[in-house]
């Protein structure tokens, strides 16, 4: 399996370096095409006017999302047209969201940027929320400030689901070229210990067959500490550059309004961040 195109998708409102430059990253590793796609609506203000003034307001306010769109073209290219064997663009006034999961048809995994917590703008940037329970590709979620994808050491979050089954599957590219991967499940009882040893045998097995040489490790959540804190700190002690898990194991509306490990991950990953549902 290898990735033979990959999308990113940019954001108006918020910084793509870090985005650009993973995508250029597996560019390179799988020689792989990149398609940059964004989209923008002019989000008219609380207070409207009507008659000719709106219709001004209106004009302005396309013309400016399209400079825009211009602008993140020539970023685009700028920081990815030396890197893969070919490149195209997309765009279009429209919701990002709505756009972004249209061109998902085209591509086999799709690259975004963290989910603002404190500015989360419908207009301006497509939510990864929504990417990775709509678009039917993995999506790979980069915080702002990273540099580059590592993929020295990698951590499988395991829970024995369709979407966990899913992910690892989808990474299998990733895997494939990662120094060193463990399988991780966190323990939600102590007398499930045996059979959890046994499931991870099972995927360890498994990646195995796939050329792909990984450990397991079962973790007893601390006190006090919930499972996405948890998977944090396993994934700083084997320094995982990338994290594979499954999207919404459960209720995603159960999801937003309690947080979870989902949640943690599109909103205050500090590393790159596979997901599938």
């Amino acid at each position: 399996m290898t990735f033979a195109a990959v999308i990113v998708s940019l954001a108006l409102d918020q910084p793509n370096a870090a985005r650009l430059q993973v995508a250029g990253d597996l560019a390179e590793r799988f020689g792989a095409e990149v398609i940059g796609a964004a989209a923008g609506q002019f989000s008219p203000p609380l207070y409207f006017t009507t008659g000719e003034q709106a219709q001004d307001l209106i004009w302005q306010g396309e013309a400016a999302v399209q400079r825009r769109l211009g602008e993140l073209e020539a970023d685009f290219r700028d920081a990815v047209t030396a890197r893969a064997p070919a490149v195209s663009w997309r765009s279009s006034l429209d919701f990002p969201t709505r756009y972004v999961l249209a061109q998902a048809r085209a591509a086999d995994i799709l690259v975004c940027g963290v989910q603002n917590q404190a500015i989360s703008d419908a207009f301006a940037a497509a939510s990864p929320k929504d990417l990775v329970m709509q678009a039917g590709r993995p999506l790979l979620v980069v915080p702002d400030d990273l540099t580059w994808l590592d993929l020295r050491s990698v951590l499988v979050a395991w829970k024995d689901t369709p979407e966990s089954r899913r992910a690892v599957v989808d990474a299998l590219p990733l895997l494939a070229k990662a120094k060193d991967v463990v399988v991780v499940e966190i323990l939600e009882d102590a007398i499930e210990r045996e059979a959890c040893e046994s499931r991870l045998g099972d995927v360890v097995a498994w990646l195995a067959r796939h050329g792909v040489v990984a450990s397991a490790r079962v973790v007893e959540p601390a006190e006090k500490r919930d499972v996405a804190a948890e998977l944090e700190s396993v994934a700083d002690d084997i320094t995982a550059g990338l994290i594979v898990a499954g999207a919404y194991g459960h209720s995603r509306f159960r999801e937003l309004v309690l947080g979870g490990v989902t949640e943690h991950l599109v909103t205050r990953a500090r590393r790159c961040v596979l997901l599938s549902h």
